[in-house]
């Protein structure tokens, strides 16, 4: 029985994009863990737990609200551009 537990700042992911990641987490698991088998979806655990930016430093780097905030815009203006253009 596989378990994945991802760690996130909270904001990062929004409700839509964590049902996402679940269900192709999950999927990944029953190709390779279970061979394939749908039955093994049932036995497949995922949780995601978000933690207040604060609560996290990589190397120089301290997050704030205000910084994951604008990734968040940065990510989103990307993407908008990207369909823009695949709809050229």
């Amino acid at each position: 029985m596989p378990y994945v537990h991802l760690h996130t700042l909270k904001g990062l992911l929004s409700p839509q994009q964590k049902r996402a990641l679940m269900d192709r987490m999950t999927a990944l698991l029953v190709e390779i863990e279970g061979g394939g088998d749908p039955a093994f979806r049932k036995h497949v655990w995922i949780r995601i737990d978000e933690g207040e930016p604060e609560q996290w430093q990589l190397g120089e780097l301290r997050p704030t609200p205000d910084l994951v905030e604008r990734l968040v815009e940065v990510r989103e203006a990307r993407r908008a551009a990207g369909e823009a253009q695949d709809g050229n």
